[in-house]
């Protein structure tokens, strides 16, 4: 709760600063992790296994940026998304999660920073 405090913060300091682009923001997150299929479409354009549909690709491009930044220019919307699919990933697909942290994350060092982002919430 604390860190999902400080992004937000975070990004409320940071409006002055360019923003990712919000275009997407209204996707049902909860329709995509109860697809697996759906699902597994965005994983593996993000581990470049796959093809990507627009959404997929500005998905992709962003991750290392944000993971940087604290997610500085994400919206709240955005926040709250990705943290919604960790959850489901850490719970239901943990192998997908792993195969994601092995790209972005091989040394640990974000999984640390955002250690809750990777612990089961209920």
């Amino acid at each position: 709760m604390f860190l999902i405090l400080v992004l937000i913060i975070s990004v409320s300091f940071f409006n002055c600063k360019e923003m990712y682009n919000t275009k997407y923001d209204h996707l049902d997150v909860n329709l995509i992790i109860k697809n697996d299929r759906l699902l597994k479409n965005y994983v593996d354009c993000i581990l470049e296994k796959g093809k990507c549909t627009p959404v997929g690709q500005e998905i992709k491009n962003k991750i290392p940026d944000a993971l940087e930044d604290g997610c500085a220019k994400c919206s709240e919307t955005q926040i709250l998304a990705f943290k919604k699919i960790i959850q489901h990933l850490l719970k239901n697909r943990p192998n997908w999660l792993e195969d994601l942290l092995k790209k972005f994350d091989p040394s640990g060092q974000y999984k640390k920073r955002y250690k809750l982002f990777f612990s089961i919430v209920n």
